[in-house]
């Protein structure tokens, strides 16, 4: 039931349109729970028959206007059991884990190409992920920077040193969140930059290291 929760938890932070909170997930909650516009606005049609949200009356009624969703009472003490509740982590299933496991017994051919493949992708990913954190988890500007301005991406090989200080618990809480996103990515690349070194000294051919034909 996580993607109601996740749900709850955006409109506990800001109440929005339908359209907003779509938004929303696409650049926020959508990259540790993705899920489709289709599917998010389903669930605001459960949410808001299970009296945990509601519609917002506009101010101004015009046509065209989006319907804003706001958390009633139960919806927040729904939020609230549910980040208290007991709840066992859940096993690992990636599929190019599965495909590395299967290369073993039928040869490498071609997997090279997609270990490279999704190194740059990690890669990307991690710098947007650095990017935020500096944007917004910074304890200020930096020298020579400007209040406001867009700062410089993070070197890969950077460490990552911790900046809490200052910012309210829902930041770091937040931060935390965004922290176990850089660290996931930063395990990426590195874990792929390995299998690819390993790659290039394997034998070529079958998964025996003979020559395929």
């Amino acid at each position: 039931m996580s993607l109601p929760h996740a749900i709850l938890t955006a409109l506990l932070e800001r109440p929005s349109s339908g359209l907003e909170l779509t938004r929303r997930f696409d650049r926020s909650i959508g990259y540790f729970w993705s899920a489709t516009h289709q599917q998010i606005y389903r669930e605001l049609g459960r949410l808001e028959e299970s009296g945990y949200i509601r519609a917002l009356a506009p101010e101004q009624p015009a046509r065209g206007r989006k319907k804003e969703y706001e958390v009633l009472p139960a919806g927040r003490d729904e939020l609230t059991g549910w980040v208290a509740s007991r709840e066992d982590p859940k096993p690992v299933r990636d599929p190019l884990l599965l495909r590395m496991r299967a290369a073993a017994v039928v040869g490498t051919d071609g997997l090279p190409v997609e270990l490279r493949r999704h190194l740059a992708l990690h890669e990307r990913q991690l710098a947007e992920y650095r990017d935020i954190e500096a944007r917004d988890f910074s304890p200020g500007p930096g020298p020579g920077r400007e209040p406001g301005s867009t700062p410089e991406p993070a070197p890969k090989s950077a460490p990552r040193a911790p900046q809490i200080g200052g910012l309210s618990e829902a930041d770091r809480l937040r931060h935390l969140v965004l922290r176990a996103g850089i660290d996931l990515e930063r395990m990426w690349v590195q874990w792929l930059t390995e299998a690819l070194r390993e790659s290039d000294t394997a034998p070529v051919g079958g998964p025996d290291g003979t020559e395929s034909s």
